[in-house]
C-alpha cells in the first residue's frame, strides 16, 4: 500500500468498501470472554416491513457514534441487530396480495398463510437490514435476531407461560380497542388521537312517566342503541329531583335508568351524558359501579348487529346518518352543533377504533408497574437523557392500566392457551375451560389430568401483541432465559438510544418485563433524541408526503456526509432537528457542507501525505516532548511555535471530545471537530508550515513538521472516525500503511495531555491570526496583488501584545506576504498614504507609496460606485411605482427590495473605503 489517495474523494467505492470489510472481518463481533467493562446496546428493532427512513438514518447514527467511540476507549463492545415481525404490518401485507387474488386467508387456512407469510419474510424481510449496512452500523451481524425466531420464540413462551401461572395473565371480557379494518384489538399506545372537525348532536330521551324529557348531546348518536342508562353530576341542581326516575330510549323504547355520577362533566353539553358501557370507556366504568347491562350493538368488522334493530348490518357511520335521520324524524332531534374534537385512530387500520366488549387476554400491570416505579424513585434507573423524560416516564408507569396483549391475527406469536372444546359443545366460547402450556404435548397432559383422556382440545387462534416480545428484547436476545455468557456478560444493557413517541410503547414494556424477570433494570440509561423535521419544521409523515429518502442523499452525498449532517445539528440532547432539502432538484445544502467537509479533510489529508516523503507516523516518531518555549517561530531544535498552538488546540479538542461524548453532547463534539479541523488545521497550521516542507527547508525543522503533521492528523482521524467512520478509515489505512487485519475502529481514543494545553499560547494565536486577516482585508480593500509583498506597521501601547507579534512575526510576514514588518509602541507622525484597521487594541497599517497607484485606484472606486447608486435609482423608482407593486407576485416585489438593500450596503462601502484615499 502506497501513501498517496488519488486526487479525488470518491465516496460510494469507499464506503462500500469498508462496510464489507468490517462485515466479512467480523470487525465488530462481540466476545464475552475476552471481559474488560462491557457497553452494550440493543438496537430499536425496526419492522421486518420497513424500509430506510430518515428517522432511522438519525437514530442508528447517533448509537454508532456512541458505540464507536465507546469500542475505541477499549470498553468490550456489542451492539446487536435485529428486526421485529411486525404482526399487524405483514399481515396487510400479505391480505392485500391475497385480495388482489380474489382470496382471504381463510381460504387458504392458517397453516398455508404462515408459509407465505415466511417466504415473504425470506424474500422481503431483510431489506431493511441491508439498508442499515448502508450506514455503516458497526453492529454484530453475527448476533442478528427476529422476535420470531426460535430463540426468542421460546423467551415467548417461557415469559407467558410464567406470568400465567404467577397470575399476572389472565382472560377476560373487558371493553378493548377494536380495528375494524385489521378487526383486532389494538393497545393503547397504538391509537394515534386525532383532532378533527365533527359535530355534537342534541336530542331528547322522555321521562317514562310523561312529565318531561332529558337533553343529552353525543358525538356518536349510533351508540345511543346501545344506551342504558343516563347519568348526571350529583351536584347539579338541575336535576337531583330526577335521580332514579327513569326515561324511555327513542327507537329502541328501552326503559333505562337516571342516575348520578361524580364522573359527569355538568359543564359538557346539556349536562346529562347518554350511558353506553359496551362502546365507550368511561360509559363502561359507570356501568361497573352503578350494575348496567353491557348491550354491544357492533360487529367485528364496523357492521351494527342484531342489537341495533333496523339498523342492523349496516356500516357504523352509515348506521350513523340513518339513526339522526329516525331521531329528527320521530321530533326527538334538538339541533347539530359544529364541534372539533379528538378521535381515536388505529395507527395499523387508519380507521377509528371502536370501544368494543370483548374477550381478550390481559397482563396486570400494578405488579410490573410497581417494581419498575421502586427502581425509578430508589435507584434513578434507568437514567433519562434529557431529565425531564424522567417525569414523564413516571406518570405514564402510574397512570397504566391492565395490557390487552391478544391480537387476532395469525401471524404472530401465537397465544399458549389451549380450550378443552368438549366441554362447551366443539366451540370456544367465554367460559370453556383452557390449559396453559409451552407446547401442545404438555397441554394435553395437563388438560387429560383434568378433563379426561376424551378431551378435546383446540390451541388460541389469537397471536400476542408484537410489544409482548419487543418487551423482552434487552435480554431474549442476549439468551435469555437459558444462562448464557453473552446474558452474564452483557446484561443489563448500557444505553437505549430511542425516540420520545415511544417511551410507552417500548421503554416501559422493557423496564416492566426485565424488572419481573431478571431483577434488574434492561438499561443503565435512556438517551432520548428528537425528530428529524422536514425542511419547513414539520413532522415527516406518509399521510404528509413529505419524507426525505436518505437513501437518495447517500447516493447524492456519500454516507458519511448525510451522517455527520444529521449529528451535527443536534444541540442539546433529545432536541429536534430540521433537514434543509430542496425537493426541485433533491438536494440538501446541509447535507453538501459535510460533503464538502469531508473533501476537505481528504485534501488536507493528500496534502500532508504528499509531504511525508512515504512515511508513516510510527516512523517519523513523536513531535514531542516539547523544547523550552522559543522566541520567534522557534529555533533549529524541538517544536517550534506553531506546533505547540497546534498541538495545544488538537488536546482541547480531544478533551472536549471525550466530555461532550461521555454527557451525550453529540452535536457539541461534531461541532468543534469541524471548527478544529476545518479552521485550525486545515486554514492555518497547513499554511503556518508550508515553508518548512520545502526542499531547500532546514532538515530538523521539516521533520519536526513532518511529526507533528502525521501525528495530528492520525489524531484527527480517529477523533472523527465515530461520526465519518468510512473516510477516516481509508485515509488512515493509507496513512499508516497498515494492511488487512487491522482497522481504525479498533485503535484507541486519543486521550488529553493536559500538559501540552496551552490556553495562553493559543490566545496568542489569536492575536496573530487576527492581525493576518485584517492585513488580508485592507490588500484586498486596496486592490494589491496577491504577489505584491507590503510593508505593514502593527501599533500597540500593550507590550506583552508587541512581543506576541514580535514571537509570532515570521507568520505575520508569510501569510499575509508581508516584506518589513515593524511592531512599535507609537506611530511615527509622517507615514504617507496608509490604509488601516484594527484588531482588539492593536493598529494595522499599510503604507500604500509605490504599492498601489493611488489616482487609478479611485477611479476605480467611484467607478462601481456611481454603477451601484444607478441600480439604487432604477430599483427605487420600480418600488414606488404603485402599478409594479400591485401587479407583480409578492416574490418578486420583496426580491427587489433585497436587491435595493445589498445596493445600498455595498455603496456605504465604496463610500467608506473612498474616504482612506
Amino acid at each position: 500500500m502506497t501513501a498517496n489517495l488519488p486526487p479525488q474523494y470518491d465516496p460510494k467505492a469507499t464506503e462500500t468498501k469498508w462496510q464489507k470489510y468490517w462485515e466479512d472481518n467480523q470487525t465488530f463481533k462481540a466476545d464475552p470472554e475476552a471481559g474488560g467493562e462491557p457497553y452494550c446496546v440493543v438496537i430499536p428493532p425496526p419492522n421486518v416491513t420497513g424500509s430506510l427512513h430518515m428517522g432511522h438514518a438519525f437514530e442508528e447514527t447517533l448509537i454508532d457514534v456512541l458505540v464507536r467511540y465507546h469500542r475505541m476507549t477499549g470498553r468490550n463492545t456489542l451492539w446487536l441487530p435485529g428486526t421485529d415481525h411486525a404482526s399487524i404490518a405483514v399481515q396487510t401485507i400479505l391480505e392485500k396480495q391475497l385480495k388482489a387474488q380474489g382470496k382471504t386467508r381463510h381460504d387458504l387456512g392458517r397453516e398455508k398463510f404462515l408459509e407465505r407469510a415466511w417466504e415473504w419474510k425470506a424474500e422481503s424481510g431483510n431489506t431493511i437490514t441491508n439498508q442499515l449496512r448502508s450506514l455503516g452500523v458497526s453492529v454484530d451481524w453475527s448476533r442478528e435476531r427476529f422476535t420470531m425466531d426460535e430463540g426468542l420464540s421460546a423467551a415467548v413462551l417461557e415469559a407467558f407461560v410464567r406470568l400465567y401461572d404467577e397470575g399476572l395473565i389472565y382472560r377476560g371480557n373487558y371493553l378493548v380497542n377494536w380495528c375494524p379494518a385489521s378487526q383486532s384489538a389494538v393497545s393503547d399506545l397504538e391509537v394515534d388521537q386525532q383532532e378533527v372537525e365533527g359535530h355534537l348532536w342534541h336530542f331528547r330521551y322522555p321521562l317514562t312517566d310523561g312529565s318531561g324529557y332529558l337533553e343529552v348531546a353525543t358525538t356518536r348518536p349510533e351508540t345511543m342503541l346501545g344506551d342504558t342508562g343516563v347519568a348526571v353530576n350529583p351536584e347539579d341542581d338541575r336535576y337531583k329531583h330526577l335521580i332514579g326516575k327513569t326515561v324511555t330510549l327513542p327507537i329502541i323504547n328501552r326503559e333505562i335508568p337516571i342516575f348520578a355520577d361524580e364522573l359527569v362533566d355538568a359543564t359538557f353539553g346539556t349536562g346529562c351524558v347518554k350511558v353506553t358501557p359496551a362502546h365507550d370507556p368511561n360509559d363502561f366504568e359507570m356501568g361497573k359501579r352503578h350494575n348496567l347491562p353491557f348491550i354491544n350493538i357492533m360487529n367485528k368488522d364496523g357492521t351494527l348487529n342484531e342489537n341495533a334493530g333496523e339498523f342492523q348490518g349496516q356500516d357504523r357511520f352509515v348506521a350513523r346518518k340513518n339513526v339522526i335521520k329516525r331521531l329528527e324524524t320521530d321530533g326527538v332531534l334538538v339541533k347539530i352543533e359544529d364541534y372539533k374534537h379528538t378521535v381515536p385512530y388505529s395507527e395499523r387500520g387508519k380507521v377509528p377504533v371502536e370501544p368494543l366488549l370483548s374477550t381478550q387476554w390481559f397482563v396486570k400491570i400494578d405488579p410490573l408497574s410497581q417494581r419498575a416505579l421502586e427502581a425509578l424513585d430508589q435507584n434513578n434507573s434507568p437514567v433519562f437523557v434529557p431529565e425531564r423524560w424522567t417525569k414523564v416516564y413516571r406518570d405514564w408507569l402510574v397512570k397504566l392500566k391492565d395490557w390487552c396483549i391478544s391480537r387476532q391475527l395469525w401471524w404472530g406469536h401465537q397465544i399458549p392457551a389451549w380450550y378443552a372444546v368438549s366441554e362447551t359443545h366443539g366451540e370456544i366460547t367465554d367460559t370453556t375451560p383452557f390449559v396453559v402450556a409451552k407446547t401442545e404435548a404438555e397441554a394435553r397432559e395437563k388438560a387429560e389430568a383434568k378433563f379426561g383422556t376424551d378431551v378435546q382440545l383446540v390451541r388460541d387462534p389469537d397471536v400476542l401483541d408484537t410489544w409482548f416480545s419487543s418487551g423482552l428484547w434487552p435480554f431474549s436476545t442476549l439468551g435469555w432465559p437459558d444462562e448464557t455468557k453473552d446474558l452474564d456478560f452483557y446484561y443489563p444493557t448500557t444505553t437505549l438510544v430511542t425516540g420520545f413517541d415511544i417511551i410507552f410503547f417500548w421503554v416501559a414494556r422493557m423496564t416492566m418485563m426485565a424488572g419481573h424477570f431478571t431483577g434488574k433494570m434492561p438499561f443503565e440509561t435512556v438517551y432520548i433524541h428528537g425528530l428529524v423535521l422536514d425542511e419547513n419544521g414539520h413532522k415527516m409523515s406518509k399521510s404528509k408526503n413529505n419524507g426525505i429518502d436518505p437513501l437518495l442523499l447517500i447516493a447524492k452525498y456519500g454516507t458519511d456526509a448525510l451522517r455527520y449532517t444529521l449529528v451535527k445539528e443536534v444541540i442539546g440532547a433529545g432536541q429536534n432537528i430540521r433537514m434543509e432539502y430542496d425537493r426541485k432538484t433533491d438536494e440538501s445544502k446541509s447535507v453538501e457542507t459535510s460533503r464538502n467537509f469531508t473533501n476537505k479533510l481528504w485534501n488536507a489529508a493528500r496534502f500532508v501525505m504528499m509531504n511525508l516523503e512515504g512515511q508513516t507516523p510510527q516512523q517519523l516518531g513523536s513531535p514531542y516532548p516539547p523544547q523550552p518555549p522559543l522566541a520567534k517561530g522557534g529555533s533549529e531544535e524541538g517544536l517550534e511555535l506553531c506546533d505547540r498552538w497546534i498541538l495545544s488546540r488538537y488536546y482541547q479538542v480531544v478533551q472536549q471530545s471525550r466530555t461532550c461524548l461521555e454527557n451525550y453532547g453529540l452535536g457539541e463534539a461534531a461541532k468543534g471537530l469541524y471548527e478544529f479541523i476545518w479552521g485550525d488545521f486545515c486554514d492555518w497550521y497547513i499554511e503556518l508550515v508550508k515553508s518548512r516542507l520545502q526542499q531547500d527547508a532546514e532538515p530538523n525543522s521539516k521533520k519536526v513538521a513532518q511529526q507533528t503533521f502525521a501525528f495530528v492528523l492520525e489524531g484527527i482521524l480517529k477523533l472523527l472516525h465515530p461520526f465519518m467512520p468510512h473516510i477516516t478509515e481509508e485515509i488512515w489505512h493509507t496513512l499508516t500503511q497498515t494492511g488487512d487485519g487491522d482497522c481504525l475502529a479498533l485503535q484507541a481514543y486519543p486521550e488529553p495531555d493536559t500538559s501540552l494545553i496551552d490556553p495562553e499560547l493559543e490566545h496568542q494565536f489569536d492575536l496573530l491570526f487576527g492581525t493576518i486577516r485584517t492585513i488580508r482585508n485592507l490588500r484586498a480593500d486596496s486592490d494589491i496583488k496577491p504577489s505584491v509583498k507590503v510593508t505593514a506597521i502593527l501599533q500597540s501601547e500593550n507590550e506583552k501584545e508587541r512581543q506576541i507579534l514580535l514571537d509570532g512575526g515570521v507568520y505575520i510576514q508569510d501569510l499575509a506576504k508581508v516584506e518589513n514588518l515593524t511592531v512599535t509602541a507609537n506611530l511615527d507622525a509622517d507615514l504617507g498614504q496608509t490604509i488601516a484597521g484594527v484588531v482588539g487594541t492593536v493598529q494595522v497599517l499599510i503604507p500604500l507609496a509605490g504599492v498601489v497607484d493611488l489616482v487609478a485606484l479611485r477611479g476605480k472606486l467611484e467607478k462601481k460606485l456611481a454603477k451601484v447608486e444607478a441600480e439604487i435609482k432604477h430599483t427605487a423608482a420600480r418600488l414606488t411605482n404603485q402599478k409594479f407593486v400591485d401587479k407583480a407576485t409578492p416574490d418578486v416585489v420583496q426580491g427587489a427590495r433585497d436587491a435595493l438593500a445589498e445596493s445600498e450596503k455595498q455603496a456605504e462601502i465604496l463610500r467608506d473605503r473612498l474616504k482612506l484615499f
